[in-house]
């Protein structure tokens, strides 16, 4: 069984409070824009760390993650991007990789939105973190823990924070 913490969004921000939930975490998950190098660089020091570039992402993070990450944690075959959508709303680059070879879970950032949903027809779970940064038009800063054990994801949860 891993404990995943998924995050996404941080544009250069991090702090002791994000730090705290990584250390609880096996594996924490970056959907993109990560800002800094220095922001990935403390998230690597917690232990296991995955990570997809953004848009905002400047050549050093570019040279250090790719756009696309696909692995499988336990039993579960992952993708993550940063521009992605969601179901019935894939974005354009994504939905062909969705349609002919579909992860049980997908992950994207991006819009600063939480969204966690299935795709019925691609039998998947969809999963963005919304926003753990400062940067943005959310309200709530927000990230998901949650657990994999086998082929289950199960015991999902959202952290949220205070801009």
């Amino acid at each position: 069984m891993k404990k995943i913490l998924l995050l996404s969004d941080t544009h250069s921000y991090i702090d002791e409070k994000i730090i705290k939930y990584a250390k609880q975490a096996d594996e924490v998950w970056h959907a993109g824009d990560i800002g800094d190098i220095s922001v990935a660089e403390k998230l690597e020091e917690t232990g296991t760390f995955r990570a997809v570039y953004g848009n905002i992402d400047d050549t050093k993070v570019r040279s250090s993650y790719p756009l696309n990450n696909r692995f499988f944690c336990e039993e579960v075959e992952v993708l993550i991007t940063h521009i992605g959508g969601y179901p019935g709303r894939y974005n354009p680059r994504i939905r062909k990789e969705i349609q002919q070879n579909p992860p049980k879970l997908f992950i994207s950032g991006h819009s600063h939105i939480l969204k966690v949903m299935n795709d019925k027809k691609h039998n998947l779970l969809h999963m963005n973190p919304g926003a753990i940064g400062k940067h943005g038009f959310h309200q709530k800063r927000t990230m998901l823990r949650f657990k994999i054990d086998g082929k289950q994801i199960k015991d999902l949860e959202v952290i949220e924070f205070d801009r």
